[in-house]
């Protein structure tokens, strides 16, 4: 049950008894929408006690999501998948992937279920959703496979493989930051219960349209089928960072408002239930999550971290 809370936290949020710990960064009282019986204790101690705070965020660099719209019975999606990982590997802490099990109408016939060789469903609500909007909007979205580097509007938002590689190498040798992230996550193995902590700061005043902040829940390496460019059936394909959904179920993510802004950062809280993996197995190793702010006008995407379940 979720629970509406007023969190008290003036004298009891000095954050532990260390001496490297300050005080929480929030005013004497803040308005909090979190599930927290997916905490196994007493919620007081939560926020007294691992509410997490953060220091100044000195990180200097823009990163980078790929977001590669696939499917599963998709002959040319193999090929664009490998080039999306072989491009996360060339930069592991700056260049992340998203696999999105969608076409330009949602549900197309590359990501349905098919009897027997191809019974698993990889799409979720947030995903179609995603590309059915793209599907007629904002230049369009012709088919798979296609992606997106940071949304980056090259002419079309949605590109070919064949211009990932070198729109990659453009955002990552942009000079000027324009927001910065970084986030913390307590994750609690007996209610498969997380909490996502994310600082925000606008480092470009300029940055005069809404942001949005958006996090992605992510499995990688899951060995499934797939369809392969000569028309086989590969029972032993490894699906990488599969697109679960959102964490918070909404697909343009929340819009950061004056409700989230203390001081000249936003802060944003989620609760999660880290899900079983879609072969029905529970691996939370397996999962993490992409964090990214855009800009709600032109989709642009400014800047986006992973943050690990497992730490």
């Amino acid at each position: 049950m979720k629970y509406f809370l007023v969190l008290f936290l003036g004298g009891i949020l000095l954050l532990s008894t260390s001496c490297d710990r300050v005080e929480n960064p929030y005013p004497l009282t803040v308005q909090t929408d979190l599930d927290t019986t997916l905490y196994p204790g007493n919620w007081g101690d939560y926020v007294a006690n691992e509410w997490p705070v953060f220091t100044p965020n000195t990180n200097l660099f823009r990163n980078v999501l790929i977001e590669d719209f696939t499917g599963h019975q998709c002959v040319f999606c193999p090929a664009a998948a490998d080039l999306a990982h072989a491009l996360h590997e060339s930069n592991p802490s700056r260049v992340f992937t998203a696999s999105i099990h969608s076409g330009p109408t949602g549900m197309g016939d590359f990501q349905v279920v098919s009897l027997p060789n191809y019974p698993t469903d990889f799409t979720n609500a947030q995903g179609l959703e995603i590309g059915t909007y793209f599907g007629t909007n904002d230049g369009g979205f012709i088919g798979n496979p296609r992606g997106t580097v940071n949304r980056f509007n090259n002419g079309y938002i949605f590109q070919s493989p064949a211009q990932w590689s070198s729109m990659m190498n453009d955002q990552l040798t942009q000079n000027s930051l324009k927001v910065n992230i970084q986030s913390a996550l307590n994750y609690y193995p007996s209610t498969k219960g997380a909490f996502l902590h994310v600082e925000i700061e606008k480092l470009d005043q300029n940055l005069t349209n809404e942001l949005g902040v958006v996090v992605y829940l992510l499995e990688d390496s899951l060995v499934g089928d797939q369809k392969m460019s000569d028309n086989s059936h590969n029972s032993s394909y490894v699906h990488r960072d599969i697109h679960r959904g959102n964490i918070d179920g909404q697909t343009f993510g929340k819009v950061l408002g004056p409700d989230a802004l203390i001081g000249n950062k936003y802060y944003v809280n989620y609760s999660f239930l880290v899900p079983n993996q879609l072969d029905g197995n529970f691996n939370a190793e397996n999962m993490h999550l992409l964090i990214y702010v855009y800009d709600r006008t032109t989709w642009e995407i400014y800047q986006v971290i992973k943050q690990d379940i497992i730490q």
